[in-house]
C-alpha cells in the first residue's frame, strides 16, 4: 500500500526524522540504501553521530545543497553526500574491516521482510536482481539492527511477517523496526508495538500485519 494511497501515519520524512530522534548522541552508524539514508540531514546540529557508509567514509553528512554538490563524493546508495568535518575516507577494506570488527552501534537498513524472532530478509526477491551488498556482514557485525521500511509492500501484503518467505540476510539479528504505522520490537512469539504513529489504531495495525502484535500495555491483536 503506498504513501500517497493511504495517507495514514508517517510520511517516508517523517518516518526517517523518527528513527533520527532515536539515534544516540556520539554513536557510529551504518546506513543502508533508501529511506535511511535520508537520516542524517536529520540529527540535530548539536549531536555528533558518526555515519559509515560501506563505500568508505566514517563522517558521512546529508544531502547538500545543489551548490555543495562535489561529484567525488556519494553514499553507498550512489547519491550526492556531503562529508562532515573530520570525516575519513577509506578503501572497501577497511570499511568492512570496521563492519567486521563489531565496531558500529547501530546498521540502519531497508527491509522486504522481519520476523517476530528478528529474522531479516532484505537482499533479493522473485524477478529481482541479487543484490546483498554488505548487508549479512551489517546484520552480523552492528551491535544493533534497525529496520526502517514501508508497513506493507506494493500489493499491499505486510512486510511484518509469522515467517520469512524470502532467502534470509540474518536470523535473529532485528532490535527494532519503523515503519509508517509505528515502532515495533521483535519480542519472540510476537513483535511488540512500543509507539503508533499519529492518526493509527490499533484496528489498522492489526489488519495490516501478517504476525501477532502486542501494543505496550495493551492487548494482544492479530490478524
Amino acid at each position: 500500500m503506498s504513501e500517497i494511497e493511504t495517507q495514514i501515519g508517517w510520511s517516508r520524512s517523517a518516518l526517517a526524522q523518527r528513527a533520527a530522534d532515536d539515534v544516540p548522541d556520539g554513536s557510529y552508524v551504518n546506513l543502508g540504501i533508501g529511506i535511511p539514508m535520508m537520516i542524517p540531514s536529520r540529527i540535530p546540529a548539536d549531536c555528533e553521530v558518526w555515519f559509515h557508509t560501506e563505500n568508505g567514509i566514517l563522517g558521512l553528512g546529508g544531502v547538500p545543497a545543489p551548490e555543495e554538490i562535489d561529484l567525488d563524493v556519494t553514499n553507498a546508495g550512489k547519491e550526492y553526500a556531503r562529508i562532515e568535518v573530520g570525516a575519513s575516507i577509506f578503501d572497501s577494506s577497511l570499511s568492512f574491516a570496521i563492519v567486521r570488527g563489531g565496531h558500529l552501534d547501530i546498521a540502519v537498513l531497508g527491509g522486504m521482510e522481519v520476523t517476530p524472532s528478528g529474522d531479516l530478509a532484505n537482499w533479493t526477491a522473485p524477478g529481482r536482481t541479487p543484490g546483498v551488498g554488505g548487508a549479512m556482514d551489517l546484520v552480523s557485525g552492528a551491535k544493533q539492527v534497525w529496520v526502517v521500511m514501508d508497513h506493507t509492500d506494493k500489493r499491499d501484503r505486510s512486510k511484518l511477517m509469522r515467517r520469512c518467505t524470502l532467502p534470509l540476510t540474518g536470523a535473529r539479528c532485528v532490535t527494532r523496526i519503523y515503519t509508517a504505522l509505528g515502532v515495533f520490537r521483535p519480542a519472540g512469539s510476537h513483535f511488540e508495538c512500543v509507539e503508533l504513529a499519529p492518526g493509527v489504531d490499533a484496528e489498522t495495525v492489526r489488519e495490516l500485519t501478517d504476525a501477532e502484535v502486542v501494543l505496550a500495555g495493551a492487548s494482544a491483536v492479530s490478524s
